[in-house]
């Protein structure tokens, strides 16, 4: 092989390699951007549906990805509920009826509180930085933003259920603006977008996310951060079902 056709080749692979890289630290940076270490939030989520709206409101804490824990404080049907997240398991407290529920495998996707959300998305929010292999794939305008555009594609033996998930990432502040999440026959199944970007407990970062489902017309839910403490004191000592029945 000619001496320039092996550099060209090596050339090739280290370019190859160093935008996987790239792509990796882009989408970790992102990820840690809005999730911080410890945190402690006030949010209201809107589910909105053709023919009616309702909003809930919630307090939560959360240390990490494999800790948190929300306590719903409104409506007052819904008052009271707790769901807790330890690493790969989910528990859900009714005070209404005294029960403590651990949620099984076959659950995962089913809708969290009548919302666009499953109870997938909460357990498994560490998994676009653990679980895929990124790709940019791309550089695109969006509203006033330029971004990364990164394609996810799942590792080897990963446990996801996603096929595929687009990412654009702004350049300057580096954060998930657009988020696509298609299955493994590449359907698009829903979109999610973050705007109202502010200074939200010091730090600048989306405030609003919106969840809209690709095959339901009219259906959306938002979630509006009201309030949130970064790096609030918490250990895991906090997240257990003890706790849960207690919290206020």
């Amino acid at each position: 092989m000619k001496p320039k056709i092996q550099l060209l080749i090596v050339a090739t692979f280290i370019s190859i390699v160093i935008y996987a890289q790239n792509a990796t630290e882009i989408v970790s940076r992102a990820h840690e951007k809005t999730n911080g270490n410890s945190n402690y939030t006030e949010m209201t989520m809107k589910i909105v549906r053709p023919t009616y709206e309702r909003s809930i409101s919630m307090k939560a804490w959360s240390l990490g990805t494999d800790f948190s824990m929300v306590y719903i404080t409104a409506p007052a049907k819904e008052k009271g509920q707790v769901h807790m997240k330890r690493e790969k398991e989910m528990w859900n407290w009714q005070p209404a009826i005294n029960r403590m529920i651990k949620l099984p495998p076959s659950m995962m996707m089913q809708s969290w509180m009548g919302s666009d959300f499953t109870n997938d998305d909460l357990i498994n929010q560490a998994s676009i930085v653990n679980d895929y292999t990124h790709n940019l794939i791309g550089e695109e305008k969006y509203e006033t933003y330029s971004c990364y555009k990164i394609e996810l594609t799942p590792k080897e033996n990963s446990n996801v259920v996603w096929g595929k998930i687009v990412l654009l990432i702004t350049k300057d502040d580096e954060f998930i603006l657009k988020s696509e999440y298609f299955d493994e026959d590449n359907d698009l199944i829903k979109t999610e977008l973050a705007s109202d970007i502010k200074i939200l407990g010091g730090k600048k970062i989306p405030t609003k996310f919106t969840t809209i489902p690709a095959d339901k017309k009219g259906n959306k839910t938002i979630l509006i951060m009201d309030n949130i403490v970064f790096d609030y004191k918490l250990d895991e000592s906090f997240f257990t079902q003890q706790n849960m029945k207690k919290i206020k």
